[in-house]
């Protein structure tokens, strides 16, 4: 949205609201506890929870981006050091 004023275009920005619908009375006591420890309004904190969830990559993401990795030790490598960690904390 956009607004001018004394000649300059001045951009507004329109945050979204979500609303969350049946939340379980346990798991509302318990982000409003939650919420007050950290010093914050039920709305601030769980805005900061939803902005965080919404920063990390999915699941998906991340096993995509490690099997475009190349390089690294080759499996059988990898498989020889960890047993011979194993036996040789076996035999300590």
């Amino acid at each position: 949205m956009q607004h001018t004023q004394n000649g300059c275009i001045m951009a507004m920005v329109v945050a979204k609201a979500i609303q969350i619908r049946d939340v379980p009375d346990d798991v509302h006591a318990t982000l409003r506890v939650r919420a007050a420890q950290a010093g914050l309004s039920l709305s601030d904190y769980l805005r900061e929870e939803l902005t965080g969830i919404a920063r990390r990559p999915t699941v998906s993401d991340v096993l995509a981006r490690a099997a475009a990795r190349q390089g690294g030790a080759p499996r059988a490598e990898i498989v020889r050091v960890i047993r011979e960690s194993r036996d040789a904390a076996g035999r300590g």
